[in-house]
């Protein structure tokens, strides 16, 4: 029994043995190669691995250079197009006022004409010329209506259009021809620009 126990145990050593032997040979042929390769290393190949050094060092300062050139520019072009966006603002306001302005200058001539027949008025006998002025003031007031793109929605006899008319009520036609058409019109309808500024309020027939 004790003869077969120590077989076992020397097989088990020299397999230890074989173990720690193929390790230590191993070990050493890494070293070897190791040291061989630095051998091999000559200054050619180490002033070539500082170039390539220099050179990647060179290409991240120009990339961070160029970030930053490019981060100016948008900031540049952004602070650019917030003034020109203030500008076009206040010159859009300027222009509207402008126009306004010259609406309310262009109608001053014939609020002096209203002027001047309210003074009449109160003095003259003579109501036929009376009414020659004031249809002479409305006509001046339409022309300056026309000059500035206004324009009436025709109502009156036409066949009832909800797109341009807005019926307040409806009352019996006196005529077949006249059911379905406009009859009256309280108050009148105007384009600008041929845009509808507002709707004719008539009376339709039924």
């Amino acid at each position: 029994m004790d003869k077969q126990l120590n077989a076992q145990q020397a097989v088990k050593e020299d397999k230890e043995d074989k173990r720690k032997k193929k390790e230590q040979k191993t070990k050493s042929v890494g070293e070897t190669e190791e040291k061989i390769t630095t051998e091999r290393t000559t200054p050619e190949d180490k002033n070539e691995k500082r170039k390539e050094t220099d050179s990647t060092e060179a290409k991240e300062v120009e990339t961070q250079v160029k970030l930053a050139e490019l981060q100016d520019k948008y900031l540049r072009l952004s602070a650019e197009f917030d003034n020109y966006r203030k500008r076009t603002l206040k010159e859009r306001i300027e222009l509207t006022k402008s126009a306004a302005e010259s609406v309310l200058t262009s109608l001053l001539p014939v609020m002096d004409d209203f002027d001047r027949s309210i003074s009449i008025m109160e003095t003259v006998s003579d109501y036929k010329a009376l009414k020659e002025g004031i249809n002479l003031i409305y006509a001046k007031m339409q022309d300056f209506l026309k000059q500035n793109g206004v324009k009436e929605i025709e109502a009156m006899g036409k066949e009832f259009d909800t797109d341009l008319h807005e019926a307040v009520t409806k009352i019996p036609a006196e005529e077949k021809k006249k059911k379905g058409r406009v009859v009256d019109v309280t108050q009148k309808g105007y384009y600008l620009n041929d845009k509808i500024i507002r709707y004719s309020k008539v009376v339709v027939g039924e």
